[in-house]
């Protein structure tokens, strides 16, 4: 089973298609591949009790998934796997969060949000009373904004918008105080902001280009010779210094992406921004659906690209992630930012109260 669902079909249905297709074959075990990547919190809570009534029916269920929240909820033993061994194999009631992340990376919890101290600078990207819904929100340099909301709030919508690829009708987006017009992603390139979109393999990469294309691809004009000609060797040479600086596990920069692991198509997919030297990063969900250790490595990069100066708003739907990295949290319900909380101050709880369009 699949973690992505089929166009013109819920994730839900789809889920419950792919269940009942292998019951239909007289299945006796079913294996289920980040099953929940793509649900809403009630959907995968119908899964679970799914999954409950086969396990009580005799079927065996091997169940692949980063979310370690959900394992204590349906998971008899737990096997934990790096770098293609198995670590170890406990029962789901002898181990805990912690000791699970230790197995799996081999470090402590604190490792996996390694967030820096930065000192920040001015406002880098301000949204002032931006769309339909009146939004306004600011990103300084050297901040990492995280952008939190339920399933449907609109926060990849405020990305694709802040990108030019459903321009706003309404409000301003500024730029160190200037007003900039952005109609397309070409205008966004332009003044230097790059987004990472959710969907990686329908978006994020193009699977079937090499790795060094796609590092690139964002680029194009930078690796232009005489006559339009494009300068393969200096592509070569661009490509292969991301790949090492984010340690990018493919066995050649000419793999197909689509040969590497999601944590490494993710990284070739930031890499590809990465080149366009920008002074806004946008990243949509940038840890779904990867283990934990490349989750670890691109916080880490995102810390010292932080540190560089450079102003991130990231979307997450993981609160540890949100909580872990963000300076501050901006809170999105019905369209719009119902709350801005200072790291501080932030709690699971106070965000989910603004996500469900409470008051604090």
């Amino acid at each position: 089973m699949p973690a992505h669902d089929d166009s013109g079909i819920t994730a839900h249905n789809h889920r419950n298609t792919q269940i009942a297709r292998a019951l239909g074959a007289e299945a006796k075990i079913l294996i289920m591949d980040e099953p929940t990547a793509s649900l809403s919190e009630d959907d995968t809570q119908h899964l679970f009790r799914v999954i409950r009534q086969l396990r009580a029916q005799g079927i065996g269920i091997i169940y692949i998934s980063h979310r370690l929240e959900e394992l204590p909820l349906i998971a008899d033993r737990v096997t934990v796997l790096r770098d293609g061994c198995t670590i170890d194999t406990r029962l789901m009631t002898e181990v805990d969060r912690q000791q699970l992340i230790q197995l799996m990376v081999g470090r402590e919890l604190s490792a996996i949000f390694p967030k820096k101290k930065v000192e920040m600078g001015d406002v880098v990207l301000e949204l002032r009373h931006l769309g339909l819904n009146d939004v306004n929100l600011s990103v300084r340099a050297g901040e990492i904004v995280g952008l939190a909301g339920l399933v449907g709030a609109g926060r990849t919508e405020l990305a694709q918008t802040i990108f030019g690829l459903t321009p706003a009708a309404n409000g301003e987006i500024l730029l160190r105080g200037e007003p900039c017009k952005i109609k397309s992603p070409a205008d966004a390139i332009a003044h230097g902001i790059a987004y990472v979109p959710e969907d990686r393999l329908r978006h994020g990469v193009v699977s079937e280009l090499a790795v060094s294309a796609n590092i690139t691809l964002a680029s194009l004009d930078r690796f232009s010779g005489p006559f339009d000609a494009m300068d393969f060797r200096r592509e070569k040479e661009i490509a292969a210094d991301y790949t090492r600086r984010l340690s990018i596990k493919t066995p050649a920069i000419f793999t197909p992406v689509s040969k590497l692991s999601g944590g490494n198509q993710q990284k070739v997919g930031l890499s590809r921004w990465l080149v366009t030297k920008p002074s806004v990063l946008i990243l949509d969900e940038p840890t779904q659906g990867i283990d934990v250790a490349a989750k670890s490595e691109i916080h880490a990069l995102m810390s010292d690209l932080a540190a560089q100066g450079v102003a991130i708003l990231m979307i997450s739907s993981d609160l540890p992630e949100i909580l872990g990295m963000s300076d501050r949290i901006a809170v999105m319900h019905g369209g719009t930012i119902v709350g801005v909380l200072d790291w501080a101050e932030a709690t699971q709880q106070k965000i989910l109260a603004l996500a469900l369009g409470h008051e604090l």
